[in-house]
Parts: C-alpha cells; sequence; structure tokens
C-alpha cells in the first residue's frame, strides 16, 4: 500500500492547485450553492488500515449533491435487488449531459444509468419507505453506518432551494411516471432526492466512504459489512463508466480511478489496495466536476500511478 504522502505534501499540492479555483465557478443555478466561497479547498485520504491524511479546510461541510447517488444506489440495490432495479435503470454510460431528457424518448424509455439525473431520481424512487422522510431517514442511518457519524444530518436550505427551482428534475419524474419507471407522487419522490442531494458532510467522513467501497463494503475500524461485496463492487464500477458525467472518458484516461463528483464541488474516490480519497473545491468546470479536485486527483493517480488501467 502506498503511504508515503504526508501532511506536507498534500498541503503543497493543494497549494500547487489552488489557481485554479477561479477557473471555473461554483453552482450558482441552485441558489443555496451559490455563496459557496471558491477559495475553501480540502483533501483528506483514508486507507485501508484506518490511517487518514488530511489538508486544507477539511472542517467545512459541504452537500453531497450527486455523490449521493452512489449512496442511493447501493441502498436501493440492497432493498430490491438487482434485477429490481436494472428493470428500471440500464448500465450504460452516456455522452449526455446528467440533467438531459433525450434519451427517455428511445426505446424502451428507461434512464440509461443511475449517475444521471433521470436514473438517481428512479434510483430514490425505489427506496424503501412510506413517505419522503422515511427515505431520507434510512439514507440518512446508511451515511451514518458509512462514516459511523451520526451527527450527519441534511442542509434543509439548500434542499429547499433545490425543490423550489427543480423544474428539469420534476419533468424528467412526470416523463419516467408516464413509462411506469417511477410510481407514487413525483412531489414526494423529488422531496426525497433533493434531501438526499442536500446531505452534508466534510472531507474525511466522504473520504471513509471511499475507503469502505475499497474494503468491499467492510467497515475499515469495525470490519463489519455494511455493503454486500458485490453490491460494493457494481458502485465502483458506475464510478468508472459513469461518475464524472460526460466527462467520463477523459478522467479515465487521465486520472483512471474510480470516482464520482457533485455539483458542490465534491469529488469522490476509492481505489482497491489503497482507500479512500475525497475533494472540495467549490468551481466547477463546464461538465459540473471540481476544476480543482480534477487537478489534484490527475496529481496523485499520475504521481503515484494510481490508475486501474
Amino acid at each position: 500500500m502506498i503511504k508515503d504522502i504526508s501532511e506536507q505534501v498534500l498541503n503543497e499540492w493543494l497549494e500547487n492547485v489552488r489557481p485554479y479555483a477561479y477557473d471555473g465557478q461554483v453552482a450558482d443555478y441552485i441558489p443555496a450553492l451559490g455563496r459557496q466561497n471558491p477559495e475553501d479547498l480540502a483533501v483528506a485520504l483514508h486507507y485501508l488500515d484506518g490511517d487518514t491524511v488530511e489538508a486544507g479546510r477539511t472542517e467545512v461541510r459541504f452537500t453531497l449533491q450527486s455523490i449521493s447517488k452512489v449512496i442511493s444506489l447501493a441502498l436501493a440495490l440492497m432493498d430490491n435487488g438487482e434485477e429490481y432495479v436494472f428493470d428500471r435503470v440500464g448500465m450504460e454510460p452516456t455522452g449526455d449531459p446528467f440533467h438531459s431528457i433525450y434519451r427517455l424518448e428511445q426505446i424502451p424509455s428507461k434512464p440509461l444509468n443511475p449517475m444521471i439525473n433521470a436514473g438517481a431520481l428512479a434510483v430514490t424512487n425505489m427506496i424503501h419507505g412510506a413517505t419522503p422522510d422515511e427515505k431520507v431517514g434510512r439514507l440518512l442511518s446508511f451515511v451514518h453506518d458509512l462514516t459511523d457519524d451520526h451527527s450527519i444530518r441534511y442542509n434543509a436550505e439548500v434542499a429547499g432551494s433545490e425543490f423550489e427551482t427543480a423544474f428539469l428534475n420534476r419533468s424528467l419524474l412526470f416523463y419516467m411516471k408516464q413509462h411506469q419507471i417511477v410510481t407514487g407522487s413525483v412531489e414526494e419522490t423529488l422531496d426525497a432526492y433533493t434531501k438526499q442531494c442536500a446531505i452534508e458532510v466534510n472531507v474525511c467522513q466522504l473520504a471513509r466512504i471511499g475507503a469502505l467501497l475499497a474494503n468491499e463494503g467492510r467497515d475499515i475500524a469495525s470490519g463489519r459489512r455494511i455493503i454486500p461485496k458485490h453490491l460494493a463492487r457494481i458502485c465502483k464500477t458506475f464510478m468508472v463508466t459513469c461518475g464524472m458525467y460526460d466527462a467520463s472518458g477523459s478522467f479515465a484516461i487521465k486520472v483512471g480511478i474510480p470516482a464520482k463528483s457533485g455539483v458542490s464541488g465534491s469529488v469522490l474516490a476509492s481505489l482497491n489496495d489503497f482507500g479512500g480519497i475525497a475533494v472540495y473545491g467549490p468551481s466547477l468546470d463546464e461538465k459540473g466536476n471540481s476544476v480543482v479536485g480534477l487537478k489534484l486527483l490527475e496529481t496523485l493517480s499520475n504521481r503515484y500511478d494510481l490508475s486501474i488501467f
């Protein structure tokens, strides 16, 4: 296991990529995210032996946004099984934007994968729970297990901001309801989804989730099985093929680490035989990925030959 990345080195690399913080812009189309500070940069490594290294503003909490799609997928698979989930959501990557409705017009009319918005909405719809709060409560309990931190909550302001402006996601849900991909109330599913995306963590908590996935679904500290091994593998595979939106192909070539980004500027990475990596940098590129996050992960991958390819 590579373990010669000291806190000093990590700080130096973070400072080296700091100038890129203003090469993009924060996700101001979600009003509550528009107030994020582009200079709030942080990174954490969580090794498979439990050791951690961190640098930057590691105390800053941010919302998971699309990173939550990995967590909700794992829970939906545990709730329903692979056949049920993948009868309704596909397994193929797409070059379309993450919010595109175009592919839903194809036959069969189902989302191509769980990492785009349509697929993630369908996955949230599958999570067991009679009400949105029950679904979100189960998701939060799952995150508490993944991080061993019961203080984690969702940010009500961000959730409300997203819910009020989620016109395209409503359209995706109505379209999928027409084709029996989702069931029940569109508004209730959207309520659960926006609260799911608004779950707040810091980089250290997020890196621990990455390490658990790298450890085949077992908690590193306790050894307890949280996610079945084959489901952890499925989640990591989707991170490779679809995790960085329609930049997943170029990311695989330049970095080659299973990863998932969120429009809060966070990136979760999970690497077998290494552990979990989490990066936070709110400025996004045109694809919706953290500019600083991409640069730092590329540096780590190239310096230590971390690519899985």
